[in-house]
């Protein structure tokens, strides 16, 4: 499943009438009926009271065939426009038209009704947003911006459900510039949003269901449109490495794991104990010395590589004593609670410079020693797999925060092609990006997720499922899947506060046993 666009969008409604010969009457009306299968499917009242507010657009258009099929199932719904009928054209006029023939009541909106509609409001069971669709572009202006506030006042307490796309977020970015519905259902067409997935967006979508409407999916690949993909439990099933019933340790990969410091001893520990659990034959574990003793502990399971150490963080000397054993592992790790430390960038060089030419993926502070020498990632002949979250991949770019954020989809594509890398954006909905330029879109995650330890064992997962013989975007996909997923899962039985790292590794196995 893509995730698309305004444009994209546009263009597959204009293939598909003008190539086809699918009229944009014809598309209307299977949206606004299939629309109203998922209305009736939301509540279990049998004759729910409900208001549709429609616009003078084609998302209003929706909304006429949404109030004249209501009608035709024996409902009483109120149909409020919110724009001058005269000036409402195309398609969307035709069936406001239609409406009007059947002699179906409407309620035109006034300043003077607004108080009208506030009563009214407050006696529906259902509330239609049919106000805007995917071509905002800025803030939403009276009276809509009226409208939308007041509708809001109802989000948690009602059912709000958007028509394609709540009015007020951008389908493009998810931005949400002034007032936006708050939805707790979003009813798409064809493929979902963009916009669901970045900026406000997902605190407005709710649920979200995208439904046909008869525009062929094959219309994307004969257009061309390169539009992100959206990580399903399908997409990630494939991608798990497969076990051969007959294979031993030495089948299923040996990672090793780079990290740890005086002060952050638990990371490395968890990024070991993910990859383990998660199926690799093998992990090492390089730390410095110093906490070795702590790791022995709590890590039986890993073979442990002490190397030596520098007030609590690693010497230079420690890459020259890993050198020897570099070639024995299917991938390396790097990162998880490495911490930041004088000659930190010359140690990140050092490492380069040894490895021979394996995938490594890097995590954490290696990203702050990487920042200034990006050159290493091209001169690197191996697969290289940055997972940064947003803070992490400002510094990398020496660009504000806030940017990144507000452009994650583009910088993460650029990013890949121009170092010729693998990249996993993280935040509340990940993005990964191929050297290719290809992009996918993690729909899942949760804020349980959001407590140290939980990146270390994403990378733990990753360079798992690189030693088992993934490719690299497999081994992307299937990670961050399982890794949100887990998060989802356990936040549901420990509460949203409750949930530890190794509660995450809980869930990674249990999801492996179940997907």
């Amino acid at each position: 499943m893509f995730a698309a666009g305004q444009k994209e969008m546009q263009k597959m409604d204009q293939y598909t009438i003008e190539k086809l010969g699918l009229p944009g009457v014809v598309l209307m009306e299977n949206a606004g009926a299939r629309a109203v299968e998922e209305i009736l499917k939301s509540t279990a009242n049998s004759n729910p009271r409900v208001i549709v507010l429609a616009g003078g657009g084609n998302n209003g258009g929706d909304g006429f065939v949404i109030a004249r099929r209501l009608f035709d199932l024996g409902l009483q719904p109120q149909l409020w426009i919110l724009a001058d009928p005269e000036r409402i054209k195309g398609d969307a006029k035709l069936h406001l038209d239609v409406y009007m023939n059947r002699g179906l009541p409407l309620i035109q909106l006034q300043k003077n009704k607004i108080n009208i509609l506030q009563d009214e409001l407050s006696n529906a069971d259902i509330i239609i947003d049919a106000i805007l669709g995917t071509g905002v572009n800025g803030p939403v202006r009276e009276p809509l911006k009226d409208v939308i506030s007041l509708v809001n006042t109802y989000a948690g307490k009602k059912m709000i459900l958007s028509v394609d796309i709540p009015s007020g977020v951008s389908s493009d970015t998810g931005k949400v510039e002034g007032e936006a519905i708050k939805a707790s259902k979003t009813i798409t067409f064809v493929y979902p949003k963009k916009g669901f997935f970045l900026n406000q967006g997902p605190q407005h979508i709710g649920e979200w269901k995208a439904v046909d409407i008869s525009v062929p999916p094959s219309i994307v690949e004969k257009l061309g449109l390169e539009m992100p993909k959206l990580i399903t439990e399908h997409l990630a099933k494939g991608a798990i490495p497969i076990r051969p019933k007959h294979g031993h340790k030495g089948t299923f990969g040996h990672a090793l794991i780079i990290g740890g410091s005086r002060q952050y001893v638990g990371a490395p520990i968890f990024s070991a104990k993910a990859a383990l659990h998660s199926g690799a034959g093998l992990v090492s574990l390089a730390i410095p010395e110093t906490i070795y003793p702590i790791v022995a502990a709590e890590n039986p399971e890993s073979l442990l590589l002490p190397l030596p150490d520098e007030n609590g963080h690693f010497a230079e000397s420690a890459i020259d004593e890993l050198k020897p054993l570099l070639h024995h592992f299917d991938c390396v790790g790097v990162g998880p609670g490495i911490s930041r430390f004088p000659n930190g960038e010359e140690w990140m060089k050092s490492l380069f410079s040894r490895l021979t030419n394996q995938p490594i993926v890097i995590d954490a502070d290696a990203l702050y020693l990487l920042r200034n020498q990006m050159d290493l990632l091209k001169n690197y002949k191996g697969v290289v797999i940055l997972t940064p979250h947003p803070g992490e991949m400002s510094k990398l770019l020496n660009i504000p925060v806030k940017e990144v954020e507000e452009n994650r989809l583009e910088i993460a594509r650029q990013f890949a092609k121009e170092h010729s890398i693998y990249l996993l954006l993280k935040g509340h909905r990940s993005v990964i990006a191929a050297p290719s330029g290809e992009l996918y879109i993690n729909p899942h995650g949760h804020d349980a997720l959001g407590k140290g330890g939980s990146g270390d064992i994403l990378t733990g997962l990753i360079a798992s499922f690189v030693a088992q013989g993934a490719s690299p975007l497999h081994a992307l996909i299937s990670a961050s899947y399982l890794h949100a997923r887990a998060g989802e899962d356990r936040a549901k039985e420990l509460s949203h506060y409750g949930v530890m790292p190794f509660d995450i590794i809980d869930g990674v196995k249990r999801l492996l046993n179940e997907i």
